[in-house]
């Protein structure tokens, strides 16, 4: 018996946290967000962040989307464009608390979820689930003052057989608690993995290349594609500070993605022919 690599889509990274995701039939948006360089996203507090890079495309280049999925409701992940650009009609997969703001904005399919509930699209034989996992947007005291954040891990089952899994971890720092995730939903085929340590006031709010590369050691993806890196001027940590830290600790399986490229995903199985 060997194992084989079988086509099951792809993705193609257009800036920050937004991926297009193509899984079996179902295109499928991540944290839209669509700002052009040099305008501001706005975080909060008062407080906002000028982007440094364009997206790779513009939303008006979007196809016909299925989903989109939303870590939580900043303005670096969902932002005017998207606001008044989205479709009212998409679902928008997210947190409980963008859903009841979204819904205020029309946004008529958005669907909470708490943490390890799941939502389904089928498309013929084909079943799309996204879980939602936790995650923890900055130390204890700050991340309560922020949006609710959410990691998701996405499943596609064909014939009620899961083909391929996808982790997206969200804007969080790594805890040792997030090693459940893992052991609920093992074998992990990729994740993509939101770094940059951005920091407000100096505070950590999202992973740096250290705690990226823990984070990868204890859910054991096979592939890691590292975003939410290098957008924002809130974004302290460049991509090379982790490519160069997983080479360190000779962690396998790190692909950087360049923007604007669809990067084909495939799954190993077993051919016994």
């Amino acid at each position: 018996m060997t194992s084989v690599n079988r086509a099951v889509g792809s993705l193609m990274f257009i800036g920050n946290a937004t991926v297009l995701l193509r899984l079996g039939g179902c295109t499928v948006l991540t944290d839209p967000n669509f700002l052009r360089r040099g305008e501001r996203a706005y975080l909060g507090y008062g407080l906002s962040s000028r982007r440094l890079v364009d997206p790779a495309i513009a939303m008006e280049a979007l196809p016909p989307l299925d989903a989109v999925v939303l870590s939580h409701l900043h303005g670096d992940h969902f932002d005017r464009r998207a606001r008044h650009g989205l479709e009212r009609s998409t679902p928008i997969v997210t947190t409980a608390h963008a859903a009841r703001r979204l819904e205020r904005w029309g946004f008529r399919a958005a669907e909470g979820l708490r943490p390890w509930a799941a939502w389904e699209l089928r498309h013929g034989t084909e079943v799309l689930r996204v879980t939602s996992v936790p995650g923890q947007h900055g130390p204890d005291l700050v991340h309560r003052l922020l949006p609710p954040v959410m990691g998701s891990v996405v499943d596609l089952e064909r014939d009620g057989v899961r083909v391929f899994r996808l982790y997206i971890t969200g804007d969080t720092l790594c805890r040792p608690w997030l090693g459940e995730i893992a052991e609920r939903y093992p074998g992990i085929d990729a994740a993509l993995v939101h770094l940059g340590g951005t920091r407000i006031l100096g505070v950590l709010l999202t992973m740096d290349e250290q705690q990226g590369a823990d984070l990868v050691e204890l859910i054991d993806p096979s592939f890691v594609f590292p975003i939410h890196n290098d957008d924002y001027t809130v974004q302290k940590t460049p991509l090379q500070a982790f490519l160069d830290e997983t080479a360190r600790r000779r962690i396998a399986g790190v692909r950087p993605i360049e923007r604007g490229h669809p990067v084909p995903l495939a799954t190993a199985v077993s051919d016994a022919s």
